[in-house]
């Protein structure tokens, strides 16, 4: 059976030389090599969707594919797809980096420039550990294939917009619906979701920034399991403490969580930091709250430009959810979507305090009355996010709400980004 090879390389003279020499090798099937991290993850993320044998069973991995840096895609690759074999190919070939490159879960390392003998036996080696892998799993066997592990960050144009509101709802209706949800804090100096949910803590996000492998046990002990079945990940009580997730323990933190659960709603507050904004980077879906008056768009409108000043997401890739809507306003959604740029969601939340206002004093939000407004477009803009299960139907907390159908925002930056 030929070796199915998949190349990941930004490069276009990289592109030509690693192709042509991956054609010359034996018994070799190079597919269509793709040019970032997020088209390489979308890629394995559709093969496996349809089934795990559907897999290449080596990718290689250029040092120069971007955004995410090629370390951190091969620890995401590694966990979401286990039983394909990353080969990194790097013009640093030093011991340190060889240590590193296993670490986060490569299966090889080749140095530039590329030889042949060094390349054919490199891949060859990996190709019988991939093989040997999914002939241990059995082709039956259920694997984790990442597909579902869908993350969602929720992000506020301002402070006050009600983004954590947002976030806790979205998780506890894709809960609610079954689906695995685990519920992030990475507001991590304002952190308000613990207060929201009643919740007394002992660990937090940082507990997990400072561990290089971060196995289910340890993760588990840094979870809080509600009482309605969401895993909560919580901001440290100490605001100073957030310092201490950097970037790439947030990536590791994310992926990590992507591979453990279905659903993974963040909540990234109003502040951008590396941690937040490296979350907003690989989020499948990203969020961003505003109300209708003018100060909240304005907000809205210069995070849109930041973020894509930063190449962290572009206009097209981010979703703007409209909360405390009513028909009376001056500034209408059609109106936010040309200022930002954005897609607007369809779903608008109404504007409707008093029926929050007791569960939110109270630290019990969860505990919204079925009847609420507010719960019910919350709800049915997670069914239209595709975050539940139906998107239509009775659950355990709340009925879900929304017609439309369900609605994939998945970026995909190789069809043009806009959904």
């Amino acid at each position: 059976m030929p070796t199915r090879i998949l190349p990941a390389v930004g490069d276009a003279d990289a592109v030509r030389s690693i192709t042509t020499l991956l054609s010359q090798l034996p018994d070799a099937e190079p597919v269509a090599p793709v040019a970032d991290s997020t088209q390489l993850v979308d890629t394995l993320a559709r093969l496996a969707a349809e089934s795990v044998d559907e897999l290449p069973e080596v990718v290689v991995v250029h040092e120069r594919i971007g955004p995410v840096p090629a370390l951190e895609l091969i620890r995401e690759v590694a966990l979401r797809f286990p039983s394909v074999g990353v080969i990194l190919v790097t013009s640093d070939a030093s011991p340190g980096l060889f240590q590193a490159a296993m670490d986060y879960g490569a299966r090889g390392l080749v140095a530039l420039p590329l030889g042949y003998e060094e390349v054919a036996s490199r891949v060859q080696a990996v190709a019988q550990w991939s093989v040997g892998v999914r002939r241990h799993l059995g082709a039956g066997a259920d694997v984790f294939a990442g597909v579902g592990g869908r993350v969602v960050t929720v992000s506020g144009s301002k402070g006050g917009v009600g983004t954590t509101l947002t976030a806790v709802h979205l998780a506890l209706a894709a809960q609610a619906s079954g689906r695995t949800t685990a519920l992030v804090d990475m507001d991590l100096q304002t952190g308000d979701i613990a207060s929201y949910l009643d919740v007394q803590f002992r660990r937090s996000v940082v507990d997990l920034a400072a561990i290089n492998d971060i196995s289910p046990r340890v993760l588990a002990d840094a979870v809080f399991r509600h009482d309605t079945g969401v895993a909560l990940l919580l901001a440290p009580a100490e605001g100073e403490r957030g310092e201490d997730v950097t970037d790439r323990a947030a990536r590791q933190i994310v992926s990590t969580l992507r591979s453990r659960y279905e659903v993974v709603v963040i909540d990234c507050g109003a502040q951008l930091g590396g941690a937040g904004a490296a979350a907003v980077e690989m989020a499948d879906t990203a969020l961003l709250v505003t109300t209708p008056d003018v100060v909240a768009v304005r907000g809205a409108k210069r995070t849109v430009r930041m973020w894509d000043r930063l190449q962290i997401r572009k206009a097209e890739e981010t979703t703007v959810v409209v909360n405390r809507y009513t028909r009376s306003t001056e500034i209408q959604p059609p109106l936010i979507q040309r200022i930002t740029g954005t897609t607007v969601a369809a779903t608008t939340v109404p504007a409707h305090f008093k029926e929050l206002q007791g569960v939110v004093d109270a630290g019990r939000v969860h505990e919204l009355e079925n009847k609420s407004t507010v719960k019910q477009a919350l709800w049915g803009l997670a069914g239209e996010l595709g975050l539940v299960k139906a998107t239509e139907g009775t659950h355990r907390t709340g009925r879900l709400r929304g017609d439309r159908g369900s609605v994939s925002l998945r970026r995909r930056k190789d069809a043009g980004g806009r959904t």
